[in-house]
């Protein structure tokens, strides 16, 4: 794909099937399509940020002086936001699970409540009586899918609490009854509706900023303001609610800026 200022446009596609996906090869690709197009009409390559295109950038780099590689900006925001939202116990990735396990765990009960609600004909029966919105099915390689499914659970959090507190909700005779009172339990919780604004606070810049670059508009001269910007709000977002002076950040405000 081509970015311009008259919008996005189709070059080409390659098939690579049984090709070595290699740096060389990649950037002997990208290097095609700079000679097809003209050096002189190039400005930059954008790729994922899969370490073998990284490495393909900085070849294309150092043959043409005056093309620049850079990641993808959406594809860098929906990886910190997995890494925040999804952090893994890895010995690579210790400092992250040590500060990110509760939100990876508040991501999970959503996914559970959404299976338990979505998987049985009744449960949703009951759910739809009570709730105008649905449940959202968001396939994990969308961007920002957790940031997207806990959106939506905001919105018809007061559906929920009347489903779960309502007659057809508790003379149903659920078969799994711990995974039921599960369910009931976080759902009027407010103590785990409070992490869910939490997280929201602080990932939504996030959320807005890959929104913002996730079109054909060329966008890349606002990039940079827009970051700056971001930082700024997560920042805040994250100060006004641990009640931390600015020079007094807890572990997690440190880890995060950091991270």
């Amino acid at each position: 794909m081509a970015a311009s200022e008259s919008g996005a446009m189709f070059l080409k596609a390659v098939d690579c099937e049984g090709e070595i996906k290699d740096k060389f090869f990649i950037a002997n690709l990208i290097n095609q399509v700079i000679t097809e197009v003209g050096p002189q009409n190039m400005v930059q390559v954008i790729t994922d940020n899969a370490p073998v295109c990284a490495s393909a950038g900085l070849i294309i780099q150092n043959e043409f002086q005056h093309i620049f590689w850079t990641p993808c900006v959406v594809h860098t925001l929906n990886l910190a936001l997995k890494n925040i939202c999804a952090a893994k116990n890895l010995e690579k990735n210790a400092v992250t699970y040590e500060e990110c396990h509760w939100i990876t765990k508040v991501v999970g009960d959503l996914v559970t409540i959404k299976n338990f609600i979505m998987n049985h004909s009744l449960r949703l029966f009951i759910f739809n009586e009570f709730v105008p919105l649905k449940l959202l099915v968001v396939a994990d390689t969308r961007f920002a899918s957790a940031i997207v499914m806990m959106k939506r659970f905001k919105l018809i959090k007061c559906g929920l609490q009347a489903m779960v507190i309502s007659e057809k909700w508790s003379s149903y005779k659920e078969d799994d009854v711990v995974k039921a009172a599960f369910v009931k339990e976080n759902i009027l919780s407010d103590i785990w509706w409070d992490k869910i604004d939490y997280i929201l606070s602080f990932t939504l810049p996030i959320y807005e900023m890959l929104r913002i670059c996730d079109t054909d508009i060329p966008c890349l001269h606002l990039v940079y303001e827009m970051w700056d910007t971001m930082i700024e709000k997560v920042k805040t977002a994250i100060y006004r609610h641990e009640g931390s002076q600015i020079m007094q950040g807890q572990s997690f405000m440190m880890w995060y800026i950091k991270f």
